[in-house]
């Protein structure tokens, strides 16, 4: 149902494939994410069987299982290290991968992190090839060619969950999530801006849930079919030395990432790292385009270097044969 000033999450969206089944669409898009992968990658190879020494199917296998150890761990490490104040999990470092208490409940962080995902996977399949005697920059480049159209999956998967919101919106696609928090109606931003989407609001309610981003559906977007797309078609089949595509990734990933933060609300109670511009406490409205996010740092960081690792290889590395 469109209304005047925003739109409602889809009703009919839930979060189990089947009800009453454990079968999550979150945790299906993620098979859909390595599938897509894992086939973008085979593609490569039986279109130039010389281009990759070693890519035998045995030694394929052991790559991928080597990256989807290496991201789980990484991405859980860095979630809950970074992304929960307090330092709970450095104290209590069991439960980062066995979150539940003696009577099976869950007691831990659900999430994990994208930005330890990746040095996760770097550094699994790093010590992977080094033991296989192969080239890491000529996989990585086959691998991350087709990698974001993977995101694409994730994303719509916490798009599902309605998780991951964005910050709260005056655009007329700004979307009500069911499960985003509401706002005191005492406060003037907040009357305003629900005065700005058509909601209304009486003496009895004491607060009201915004229309925000899709944050999630941006990021699958342009985290995934755009940077993939801009991999793929142009930089892929003009690629001149190993590791282009890889640094080059990490570039264009960034960007999107960093900008789109702009729009989603930060983590948990991280708040803004970097905050150039007081927001007494509050994240989930853009204030200031000088405050920064944990992501947009790590977001940052990557683009940094990304470009210097491409620029230091194009130095050292070897052209390749036209």
């Amino acid at each position: 149902m469109i209304n005047p000033g925003f739109v409602n999450f889809p009703s009919w969206l839930k979060p189990e494939v089947i009800p009453g089944l454990p079968i999550r669409w979150y945790g299906l898009m993620y098979v859909v994410a390595f599938a897509i992968a894992y086939g973008l990658f085979i593609y490569q190879v039986r279109r130039s069987p010389d281009s990759l020494p070693g890519a035998e199917e045995s030694t394929i296998s052991g790559f991928f299982t080597a990256g989807i150890l290496g991201l789980i761990l990484g991405a859980r490490i860095i979630g809950t290290t970074v992304y929960v104040p307090g330092g709970y999990y450095l104290t209590h470092p069991w439960f980062i991968f066995w979150p539940f208490d003696e009577t099976g409940a869950f007691v831990g962080y659900q999430g994990m992190s994208y930005h330890g995902g990746l040095i996760g996977t770097v550094l699994g399949t790093v010590i992977y090839c080094r033991r296989k005697k192969l080239k890491w920059l000529a996989w990585a480049d086959t691998v991350i060619a087709g990698i974001p159209l993977g995101y694409t999956f994730g994303r719509l998967g916490n798009f599902i969950n309605g998780e991951l919101w964005g910050r709260v919106t005056s655009v007329r696609w700004g979307m009500i999530f069911p499960l985003a928090p509401g706002f005191p109606v005492s406060r003037p931003w907040v009357r305003e801006m629900a005065g700005a989407a058509g909601l209304e609001l009486t003496r009895a309610m004491g607060t009201v849930n915004l229309p925000r981003h899709p944050s999630q559906l941006y990021e699958a977007f342009f985290e995934g079919i755009f940077v993939w797309g801009v991999l793929w078609f142009i930089f892929r089949p003009r690629k001149k030395f190993h590791g282009a595509l890889f640094s080059l990734y990490l570039v264009f990933y960034g960007l999107a990432r960093f900008f789109i933060e702009y729009t989603r609300e930060p983590d948990g109670d991280m708040g803004f790292p970097i905050e150039l511009v007081y927001t007494g406490g509050e994240t989930a409205r853009l204030i200031s385009f000088f405050n920064f996010s944990t992501g947009q740092i790590f977001s940052a960081l990557m683009i940094i270097f990304g470009l210097g690792l491409y620029l230091w290889l194009k130095k050292r590395t070897p052209p390749l044969k036209s």
